[in-house]
């Protein structure tokens, strides 16, 4: 099996109340994620208001310790399958916590430090993401470099699907990118809700004030690999992952090569498991892996049922 963990955007109001409800493992998770912070996340997850659980700094931990919070109770069924892992965005350190890496303290304080950090970097220079339907990797890529210019900078930000990239940059840049693939023939651009301008330039000063928080991370050894967002590679050296962890601030994520890396380490018959909040990353690898199966597990009626069938 192959093990996927959603990254920002998948948070929901409500999100993992029913799993410590239901769960004494997960209800764990989310107290030592509470404690690690200082404060009380599971409140804003569970109540909201969506406005400040949509917040960076509040939505990366969220979705986080929704996350480990599955993987506390699939762990003994689901781990001595699992070939390799991977995580979009935030969610590579969830995959780095599941495989041992990170503790879930570190993990929790990791990401609230790299919330808040790209959070005040898109305050100092806001910036905008957009969402690009039809065209290739390639030609979203040329459109960005025709886009860019002196009063900005527009990039492929996340390369989700063969039919489907993300771009990322200063608004002016992003909005002409957006009317050149429109004029080529993009089926759509759909504008992102984001507070910043993720996996692009406008994140250098963020990623430069985050790798000391990763180097003075203590970290495990590895259970099994995680692919990187930043090489589409898989990593087993935890010198590696910090490395290619504060690139990823500023580096595309290469979510089909991953994907595709995932599917080789997983073998024939390859099965996806999403732990966390939505099923983006299960709906992304059947898109890209046709003959994969991939299953999503966020709710406690899901983790109930993959349990009952394991």
């Amino acid at each position: 099996m192959a093990l996927l963990c959603p990254g920002q955007g998948s948070q929901r109001v409500g999100m993992g109340k029913d799993l410590a409800e239901a769960f004494p493992e997960a209800r764990a998770v989310l107290e030592e994620v509470d404690e690690a912070l200082g404060f009380a996340l599971t409140g804003v997850m569970w109540n909201g208001p969506e406005a400040l659980l949509t917040r960076t700094d509040h939505a990366q931990p969220a979705i986080l310790a929704h996350s480990l919070a599955v993987w506390a109770v699939v762990r003994g069924a689901l781990a001595p399958a699992v070939a390799a892992g991977a995580g979009h965005s935030l969610g590579e350190y969830s995959a780095y916590a599941a495989a041992g890496g990170l503790d879930v303290t570190a993990a929790a304080r990791l990401v609230r430090r790299r919330g808040e950090l790209m959070h005040e970097a898109g305050a100092a220079r806001p910036g905008t993401m957009a969402a690009v339907l039809g065209p290739d990797a390639e030609r979203v890529a040329a459109a960005c470099r025709e886009a860019s210019g002196p009063d900005g900078v527009v990039v492929a930000a996340n390369l989700n699907a063969p039919d489907q990239t993300v771009i990322s940059g200063d608004p002016a840049a992003v909005d002409r990118a957006a009317k050149l693939l429109k004029a080529s023939g993009a089926k759509r651009v759909v504008p992102l809700p984001v507070s910043g301008a993720f996996h692009s330039p406008l994140m250098e000063p963020a990623a430069a004030r985050f790798a000391p928080a990763l180097e003075a991370t203590v970290w495990g050894p590895l259970a099994f690999p995680v692919v990187a967002n930043a090489s589409a590679a898989a990593v087993t050296d935890a010198a590696d992952a910090r490395r290619l962890l504060a690139a990823q601030l500023t580096s595309p994520v290469r979510w089909v090569e991953s994907v595709g890396t995932l599917s080789r380490a997983a073998g024939d018959g390859a099965a996806f498991v999403e732990i966390g909040p939505g099923a983006v990353l299960s709906g992304l690898a059947r898109r890209i892996a046709p003959a994969a199966r991939a299953t999503a597990l966020g709710t406690a009626a899901d983790v109930r049922a993959w349990l009952e069938a394991a």
